[in-house]
């Protein structure tokens, strides 16, 4: 009798969002998802890419950065996977460098289960293809976003429903994207997917939100002249742009300048500084600290970094 009610109880999905918002507003069970190689160290020294190396899926503290636990592939594989995003504990996998039809794979590695959306049924073949995944908590549905172009420079977007298990194919696409531009980094917040488009010398925010299938465009910084050590994240609450360009006053120091949106405007933030040694802009964690990556060009590998 017991394990009945309660298993209504924890089926019911009022029960489920709940934890979940839960989870979130504590920042419990949060966790950076690795794709690496066992010891990690590579296997061989040569750049062969017909030479298979076996992989290793792990979870790792977002803290220390010590391994947590190891995780079976998904997929029975150890073939190169791209992360695209991670919400509520799924993280949507796809092939390393995407295809037109590359299939994508949304994956829960707590209970090991996985879901491959359907094929789309548009059958063009587009050149380039982004792609992004997220929760939106208008529609209380999780989405995945596929933008795609072809060398004529025709532009679509698609929008996978994990609820509904189809694609929907947006049909109305603004005049300012009907254009030649340069496509960069992206991230997915709230239910909106944001790019960092090139149109000629100018950069722009690109957001689509994938509940109301609306564009916008927010036209970047001044400052912002150069693709190179540019990236696009979240900040409490915030889309941010962080820009590892100019050189800092300080002496033997590095600055990565930073900026926020707030109500459709660009907010300059103080810099993040930090010594000078080839570290790499990755993003901005779940407690706000900037993320980096610092490579050792002469032993080789890498080291993840909080600042």
């Amino acid at each position: 009798c017991t394990c009945k009610s309660w298993s209504d109880l924890i089926g019911r999905s009022s029960f489920v969002s709940t934890h979940i918002n839960r989870n979130v507003i504590k920042h419990a069970h949060v966790y950076l998802l690795c794709l690496h190689h066992p010891t990690f160290e590579r296997q061989n020294d040569n750049d062969d890419p017909f030479v298979e190396e076996e992989l290793q899926w792990s979870l790792f503290s977002n803290e220390t950065f010590e391994q947590f636990s190891k995780l079976s592939n998904p997929l029975g594989s150890t073939e190169h996977y791209g992360i695209y995003g991670s919400s509520n504990g799924l993280v949507c996998i796809s092939d390393e460098i995407l295809n037109y039809d590359s299939p994508i794979h949304i994956w829960n590695p707590s209970v090991r289960k996985f879901r491959t959306p359907p094929i789309s049924p548009n059958n063009i073949k587009f050149v380039y293809v982004a792609l992004q995944f997220g929760f939106h908590s208008g529609v209380n549905d999780y989405k995945a976003v596929r933008m795609m172009r072809t060398n004529k420079d025709t532009f679509a977007v698609e929008v996978y429903s994990l609820r509904t298990d189809s694609w929907n194919m947006i049909e109305t696409i603004p005049p300012w994207l009907k254009c030649t531009w340069q496509h960069h980094t992206g991230t997915f917040f709230n239910g909106v997917a944001y790019h960092i488009i090139e149109k000629g010398p100018l950069f722009s925010i690109m957001s689509f939100d994938s509940g109301s299938e609306e564009f916008q465009e927010f036209i970047a910084p001044d400052a912002i002249c150069n693709s190179r050590g540019l990236c696009i994240d979240v900040y409490k609450e915030q889309i941010c742009l962080l820009f590892t360009f100019y050189g800092c006053e300080e002496e033997d120091m590095e600055k990565t300048d930073f900026w926020v949106l707030q109500e459709k405007r660009w907010k300059q933030l103080y810099p993040f500084i930090y010594p000078l040694m080839a570290y790499r802009t990755m993003g901005i964690s779940i407690d706000d600290e900037l993320l980096m990556q610092r490579r050792d060009f002469i032993e080789g590998g890498a080291e993840l970094c909080l600042c």
